[in-house]
């Protein structure tokens, strides 16, 4: 059973009917008792990170995901969920996250030379940066979908799983340090590609 982690941010119903067209046992929650009577937890996210983190302290989430990753249950965060991973966001006010991950969020750059515009909205391949199971079966140059503004930065480089380029800014695309991922694009609106991730996630707990 996955736990999509409901704090009243994220693209629950996207991800809930992927993991369902994939039949991927899973329920949308933020009881304490289910998070924890879970075999895996996905953190989506919309929005913005200052009011996301006010959100997830309020409801106690940041205690019990970091209690829950400790006992090394797997926990994907996806967009903005996959920043909260981290231990700081910058998007208008400086914020902690969930610091699970080392590294800071911050604004993406400008490029007007090359016509690259805020936010990122669109398909982009993926660079790889080291092997992962999560794509198992999925070849390099593949394209996958992102809508943000911010990035991860000042990370460790091994956590970095696969990349793309936009414009100056090298995005990380997917990161991971041991049971704790982040995809920064959305992999339930990311075709194939994005289905045979979430799979090879779900295959993490059998």
């Amino acid at each position: 059973m996955i736990v999509i982690i409901d704090y009243g941010m994220g693209n629950l119903k996207s991800v809930k009917n992927a993991l369902d067209y994939l039949e991927i046992e899973n329920k949308i929650s933020c009881s304490k008792d289910e998070i924890r009577a879970a075999d895996a937890l996905i953190l989506p996210g919309v929005g913005a990170f200052p009011d996301a983190m006010e959100t997830i302290e309020k409801l106690s989430l940041d205690k019990i995901i970091s209690e829950e990753v400790r006992r090394n249950k797997p926990l994907l965060g996806i967009c903005l969920g996959m920043q909260l991973l981290f231990e700081n966001g910058f998007e208008g006010i400086e914020r902690k996250g969930l610091g699970l991950l080392k590294g800071s969020i911050i604004k993406m750059k400008d490029d007007k030379v090359n016509n690259i515009k805020i936010p990122h909205i669109g398909w982009n391949d993926l660079v790889f940066s080291r092997s992962d199971e999560l794509f198992r079966g999925i070849d390099e140059g593949e394209f996958v979908y992102y809508v943000h503004s911010y990035f991860a930065q000042d990370y460790n480089n091994e956590d970095l799983v696969a990349y793309s380029e936009y414009g100056e800014n090298k995005i990380p695309g997917v990161v991971r340090c041991k049971n704790v991922i982040g995809a920064q694009f959305h992999p339930e609106k990311s075709g194939s590609v994005g289905l045979a991730i979430l799979k090879n996630f779900g295959e993490l707990i059998k």
